[in-house]
């Protein structure tokens, strides 16, 4: 999913040997990089490009779930979906916060979102017409975003590996939260469950696409790997996913909608077909069914909350101001 944020990333430096060979050992002995420590600028580059993508991710991947808040099924369902967002919401905060200790602001991200310059992942241009979708969604989506993740926590960046500490532990409740809602569908009606098989259908590829291009064509991922921000190449993690979640659909008695999928006994590992890589860089540059409208709804919230965002700062002023006076009065 984050590898995403990789795509067009600049990891050139121009530091002298001595300091990449000094930062290199650093991060070789799995010593953790604060954000005050010396690091290479293509680090720096890297980290803000990935960690704003993955911000940009959680907060645009509120919306197709949010969509459906209204209209969840039961009082049950309409709870735990809120809950859901809320904590999407949360984790683009961490991360926001994570990627502002390295010198980017969060406006300058999000103007850098709305005016194109930056991505989020590709799945979240994808419409959600069914209550399918949101079970699809935790099982696939957020399954595919904790293979990722995971490693993440071992990221040699500290504050992005101390954030995703709480987001995989929340991620992992959602995966658990939407694969028990197409559970449910599975064992339904029989048109329940050819609802939830709809949803596979058309999430499953999307899903394997979010680990980003084929290693043979991911040119950054080396150096980010050398770096160890991330641990996994795309097709290692891709494979992961698809080896745990494929028995999963099975489970449900629903089948992945690939007819060239087979497991491979010498391997122990499923070979999967051909992904569609042209739909796959054509979402990624904005022609996707919904890349307009979720640029266009976080637009709107964003010129919306103008007003939060400038009062929090006059009041944050203001309390300052008056802490100073305190000190003032009492020297």
């Amino acid at each position: 999913m984050y590898s995403q944020g990789l795509i067009g990333a600049d990891s050139s430096t121009a530091e002298t040997e001595e300091f990449l060979e000094a930062f290199q050992a650093r991060v070789d002995r799995e010593e953790k990089i604060e954000p005050n420590d010396p690091m290479p600028e293509g680090y720096r580059r890297t980290l803000v490009r990935q960690i704003g993508q993955h911000a940009h991710s959680e907060i645009v991947g509120m919306l197709p779930e949010g969509n459906w808040i209204t209209r969840a099924p039961s009082l049950r369902r309409k709870i735990a979906l809120l809950a859901k967002v809320q904590d999407e919401g949360g984790h683009g905060l961490y991360l926001y916060s994570a990627a502002e200790t390295l010198g980017v602001s969060r406006e300058q991200m999000t103007e850098e979102l709305l005016s194109g310059k930056a991505k989020y992942s590709s799945i979240f241009n994808y419409p959600t017409p069914t209550w399918a979708d949101i079970g699809a969604i935790g099982w696939l989506v957020d399954g595919a975003a904790i293979m990722n993740q995971i490693p993440l926590c071992r990221c040699s960046f500290g504050p992005y590996a101390r954030a995703m500490i709480r987001v995989c532990k929340e991620e992992s409740f959602h995966q658990r939260q939407g694969y028990e809602i197409m559970m449910t569908l599975a064992r339904g009606s029989d048109e329940q469950k050819e609802m939830a098989q709809d949803a596979l259908n058309r999430w499953w590829w999307p899903s394997l696409m979010m680990f980003g291009p084929s290693d043979s064509d991911s040119t950054n991922s080396d150096q980010s790997m050398k770096w160890k921000i991330k641990r996994f190449s795309n097709d290692e993690l891709r494979q992961k996913f698809i080896t745990a979640t494929v028995p999963q659909a099975e489970y449900l008695g629903l089948t992945v909608p690939d007819p060239d999928l087979k497991w491979i006994e010498e391997t122990g590992m499923y070979e999967h077909g051909e992904i569609d890589w042209a739909e796959f860089k054509a979402v990624v540059k904005g022609d996707g069914q919904m890349n307009r409208d979720r640029i266009r709804d976080r637009r709107k919230a964003w010129d919306d909350g103008a007003w939060v965002r400038e009062a929090a700062l006059a009041h944050a002023e203001k309390r300052a101001n008056a802490a100073q006076a305190a000190r003032e009065a009492a020297e």
